[in-house]
């Protein structure tokens, strides 16, 4: 089971920026070159401004304890703030942490219905790691996380959970 749910690894923290030019890169080189606390600026200023790529990022810095304490809680705060536009890879990691119960309550609905979002944008990750979770989930806790999947979509990702 630990193989089933394995978190992002900090190389994923590029994917979402590379193509940017400007500060996020910035951050991206920073960041690369270990530089922890320049590339939490860089990300910060941009994510306080409500970009998804840096809230992706400074999740992941808060997921890692890289450049900050670890604090799971406030890296699915700023997924959450990313996953509500639509970033695929905060959906996913939303999924990963309500499966773990890290940093929210564990939750296989909402797991669900993150990794059924993430995977609609064509994470291939999302879309294995919801096959091992609906083993062990009921009928009705499916057929309850794919009905929210669908109306968080609609409401375009507002108040998915």
């Amino acid at each position: 089971m630990n193989r089933f749910f394995l978190t992002t690894t900090a190389a994923l923290v590029l994917a979402c920026a590379v193509a940017w030019a400007g500060p996020l890169e910035d951050g991206v080189v920073a960041y690369q070159r270990g530089e922890y606390t320049t590339a939490f600026s860089s990300f910060r200023a941009l994510a306080l401004e409500g970009n998804a790529a840096a809230q992706f990022n400074l999740g992941q810095m808060y997921r890692l304890g890289q450049g900050v304490p670890r604090d799971v809680a406030e890296a699915a705060r700023w997924y959450h703030l990313a996953a509500g536009q639509g970033d695929a890879q905060s959906q996913y990691n939303l999924g990963v942490m309500y499966y773990n119960g890290q940093g929210v309550l564990r939750n296989f609905v909402f797991s669900h219905m993150w990794l059924t979002l993430s995977a609609m944008s064509g994470a291939e990750n999302a879309v294995r790691n919801r096959i091992m979770l609906v083993k062990q989930m009921t009928p009705e806790q499916i057929a309850e996380a794919l009905q929210l999947a669908r109306t968080c979509k609609q409401l375009d990702f507002k108040n998915c959970d």
